[in-house]
């Protein structure tokens, strides 16, 4: 694998020597899966002992920390971590995602708790008020359609113009018509809307456009477009397929304030209710058939799973007499029907017998002189694999030699525990990504963006979704968006955890996870243990990670963090791999939630010592500082949310170790600038905080592109300037250097030539500014700047012969 960021046009290879001796370094720095613990504090044997149960209820509870060693400590144990890091007077608080019996655990280890921020009840509201959202909806398109059956013998039209805007965009002439058709919920034919020229002109005289349906979570909102003009209508009139007529006056739509980039008329607020997978991507897929010019739906070459599991049951309740048993086929496909029952024969001195009818398992357990049951769990087990093979597999409890006698069991279904409607496909699932751009083929700068490698974070994919909305319907008539999708490839995947994400909204609020079950049968591969079970995409990849010897990432399979048994190790992981390979994607957002966080690479560190992946240079660090102050002045324009600089900067500065995550792999194998976002304040918020949070994002999100479209645009050459200090040394000069924009310098002290291969100007420490070189007086300094687009300074030929470069010799300061 490659430790070496390459991409950037400016970037010297480091030697394979220095790269190699680095990382083996590190490699014997730590082992992940040692836990380190508050002095005086009981240790955590292993990270599993934090394995929750599958009825357990899991809420997001404060975590009291001393300092960062007690924070690395409870990364360690491998418990599952909310992305919030509050650092007070007294200490550190952070969220963690606990059951009761991992509270306990991590009490007994030493650990303080403090309020309790979110419980499963309120992930329950917000999937209640998403369903009576959509019911609400469903029930007045019902009712407007209904009115409309009747109205061959009434006024009502079964059409109605709910909005009428005309504007104007630099020298462009808009209008925007949304209007409400009766049997929208069901047809997905477009409208069409007639239009004078005018005040007294004909309808019909201003030329035609269609307006097509806008569907949110299955429900039928609206129907809605804006066209070109090339004169102001008056009036507006649509007749429906019916032969209904609906006319309405044209109104001028205001200007937003100047200092929005948006231009007059600019269309948002696309969503209207939390999103599932399934939805997300019927979305983006709708939204492409409409728009196929400028997008397309491109199915990633990786199929994840699956939102299946096999039908399972642990029969008792003693561990060492327990029999777990799992269907050989998946729930839906058969598993589900098969049953289990032990039951006591009755009379004294009966063999062990297994009885196979259909689906339905029957064991009469064997019994002694008196009539005493005497099967043990291990017996049990071998019975059922050599009698019931066919149907199932049966192994001892969690790794127990099932020396203890079964109690006898009333029959009892086996499951897979899902929960969601036959809608929810249950086959291995496609991951989708919609890709939109005027030219699509490679020839523009590319830009990613991905969200729910976490499934339980719902807001994120809301804004992926409104962002792709903001770029196609805003194409036809704002020319700042136009020039977006004109000039930039945009890759934007809502949701790269498909199995997970539909796990979280039907069975298991809190799932962070994917849900493939790699756990042993002597783990937690049980029923019992499905809640725990899955991989933690955003520790699975394969820079910097656990497997590296990096720290934040676990072993254990049922860890909030379990990286997985290798890197790449899922199909999840391997579709942000394939993606971050297009050769022209330069930047990338990786979109999770919560904490108001804006960070970037390193996103890991080795313990003890936190001795972090590579940092970027100075030049590198301060285009992302740069940026950033772009991205986050558009996330605070919707309502003032100030991300703030204390939540913003590396992801090993800001927040914890996170080994093995995309960011990182981004950043470090394909030289992508890559930053994520950390959106609102919790998972799961009530609906009007996710809105906010979803429109405040995607104006950052959106801001991204422009600076993306700004960095392919950049013919500007960098200035640079040398600065001169006295130096507490007799004899020396401290200088420093400082650039026009966000830039490396490349400078001898020898007086030869600068070149990419001299050295390069860096950093004072983490999150300062350039260093200070000490040097002696009467040096010559020759030196140039490039930045990061590759334009040097004074066109300067760094490996040619010219010689224009900078030049100084640096004098000590008259005191």
């Amino acid at each position: 694998m490659s430790k070496v960021r390459t991409g950037l046009r400016w970037r010297p290879q480091l030697p394979a020597a220095t790269v190699l001796a680095a990382s083996a370094a590190v490699l014997l720095l730590v082992n992940p899966a040692a836990a380190i613990v508050p002095q005086g504090a009981a240790p955590v044997t292993a990270p599993a002992d934090l394995g929750r149960l599958a009825d357990e209820r899991a809420s997001v509870v404060e975590v009291i920390l001393a300092d960062s060693a007690e924070l690395d400590a409870l990364v360690a144990t491998g418990v599952d971590l909310d992305h919030h890091i509050t650092h007070t007077g007294d200490g550190i608080v952070v969220h963690a995602v606990v059951t009761g019996n991992e509270v306990a655990t991590l009490t007994r280890a030493g650990f303080t708790f403090g309020q309790v921020l979110h419980t499963p009840d309120d992930a329950a509201q917000r999937v209640a008020e998403r369903e009576a959202t959509i019911a609400a909806h469903l029930a007045e398109n019902r009712e407007y359609a209904a009115a409309a059956d009747f109205s061959a013998r009434s006024t009502v039209s079964d059409v109605k113009i709910i909005r009428a805007d005309y504007y104007t965009s630099g020298d462009t002439q808009v209008l925007s018509v949304e209007a409400k058709w009766a049997q929208g919920q069901t047809d997905a034919s477009p409208l069409t809307v007639e239009r004078d020229s005018g005040p007294g002109t004909e309808i019909g005289s201003g030329g035609t456009q269609t307006i097509s349906r806008f569907v949110d979570a299955g429900v039928y909102l609206y129907h809605r477009g804006a066209a070109q003009v090339t004169s102001r209508p008056a009036y507006v009139r649509i007749t429906s397929p019916s032969g209904d007529v609906a006319v309405a006056k044209v109104n001028e739509w205001l200007p937003i304030p100047p200092k929005a980039p948006e231009g007059p008329g600019y269309m948002k607020d696309f969503v209207a209710s939390y999103l599932t997978p399934t939805e997300l991507y019927d979305r983006i897929k709708a939204l492409s058939a409409q728009y196929p010019k400028i997008s397309e739906i491109v199915e990633l070459p990786y199929r994840t799973n699956g939102y299946r599991r096999k039908a399972q049951a642990v029969l008792g309740t003693a561990n060492a007499s327990r029999v777990a048993v799992d269907s050989l086929a998946w729930g839906h496909q058969g598993g589900n029907d098969i049953s289990v029952e032990l039951a006591d024969p009755g009379v004294a001195d009966a063999p062990l017998t297994v009885t196979v009818t259909g689906t339905q398992v029957h064991v009469d357990l064997a019994t002694d002189g008196s009539g005493t049951v005497t099967s043990t769990a291990e017996q049990v087990v071998a019975a059922l694999n050599a009698q019931a093979g066919t149907l199932l597999t049966a192994y001892t409890y969690r790794g127990s030699p099932g020396t203890g006698v079964v109690a006898p069991v009333a029959r009892t279904a086996l499951s897979d525990g899902l929960a969601a409607p036959a809608s929810v496909s249950r086959d291995p699932h496609p991951v989708y990504a919609i890709r939109i751009g005027k030219h699509r083929d490679g020839s523009r700068l590319g830009v990613l963006a991905y969200a729910q490698e976490h499934a339980r974070e719902w807001v994120p994919p809301l804004v992926t979704i409104e962002t792709a909305e903001r770029l196609l319907r805003n194409y036809a008539h704002d020319r700042k968006t136009r020039e977006l999708v004109d000039n930039l490839d945009i890759w934007i995947a809502p949701s790269v955890n498909p199995d997970g994400g539909h796990y979280s909204f039907y069975d298991f609020n809190s799932q962070r996870k994917n849900m493939t079950n790699h756990c042993p049968q002597d783990g937690s591969a049980d029923f019992l243990g499905r809640n725990s079970w899955g991989v933690d995409n955003n520790r699975n990849y394969t820079e910097y990670s656990l497997f590296d010897g990096y720290a934040g990432a676990s072993t254990s399979c049922t860890s909030g963090t379990y990286a997985g048994p290798s890197e790449l190790s899922e199909p999840e992981n391997r579709n942000v791999d394939w993606l971050a390979a297009r050769p022209n994607i330069t930047f990338s957002m990786n979109l999770h939630s919560s904490g108001n966080y804006f960070m970037w690479s390193p996103g890991s560190y080795a313990v003890p010592g936190r001795v972090s992946a590579p940092r970027p240079t100075l030049a590198e660090e301060s285009l992302f500082w740069g940026a950033s102050s772009r991205i986050l002045t558009a996330i605070k324009r919707h309502r003032n949310l100030a991300v703030t600089p204390a939540r913003t900067g590396p992801i090993a500065d800001v927040l914890y170790s996170a080994a093995g995550n995309s960011g990182d792999m981004l950043w470090y194998k394909y030289g992508i600038y890559a930053w994520n976002f950390e959106v609102g304040t919790s998972f799961q918020p009530a609906w009007a905080e996710a809105h906010a949070e979803t429109m405040e994002f995607s104006n950052g999100l959106t801001e991204m592109l422009r600076v993306a479209r700004d960095f392919d645009t950049d013919r500007k050459r960098p200035r640079s300037s040398l600065s001169v200090s006295a130096s507490a040394t007799p004899g020396m000069v401290d200088v420093t250097f400082s650039t026009s924009e966000p830039a490396a310098v490349f400078y001898t002290l020898d007086r030869s030539r600068p070149t990419y291969d001299s050295t390069l100007y860096g950093s004072a420490g983490i999150r300062e500014g350039g260093e200070t070189l000490t040097i002696p007086a009467g040096t010559t300094v020759h030196w140039f700047s490039v930045d990061a687009a590759g334009n040097v300074e004074k066109n300067y030929k760094p490996d040619g012969r010219g010689n224009n470069h900078n030049k100084q010799k640096v004098k000590a300061p008259k005191r």
